[in-house]
């Protein structure tokens, strides 16, 4: 059995964020799960460009592949290019989401 996890960081709480963020990390890093997507959403996506930790770590882990944020989103609060520049793909997320659920991924909310 695959292990896919689907981790969605909405909160704006920053110490929520960089829990999520470290164990979404970890678990990449360290192979704790077979594959993991991470989908930035609402409020996360104007922390992830204001604050530096999170800027940090979101590049760190948009450099392992399967990142997202919210086009809708990050297009009405005009920072899709801010988010574009920390290598996170930017597009509208509803069927992504959707999709990975449907594909079997385990949605860890944060």
């Amino acid at each position: 059995m695959v292990s896919k996890l689907l981790v969605v960081v909405a909160t704006s709480n920053k110490e929520k964020a960089l829990a999520a963020l470290m164990y979404t990390g970890n678990a990449i890093r360290h192979s704790w799960m077979d594959d993991v997507k991470v989908v930035f959403f609402g409020p996360s996506e104007r922390l992830m460009v204001e604050d530096e930790e999170a800027s940090a770590r979101a590049r760190e882990i948009s450099k392992a592949g399967g990142s997202f944020a919210c086009k809708a989103i990050s297009d009405r609060e005009e920072i899709s290019g801010d988010i574009e520049d920390l290598g996170v793909r930017v597009e509208y997320v509803g069927t992504i989401i959707s999709d990975f659920i449907k594909d079997g991924y385990i949605p860890m909310v944060w």
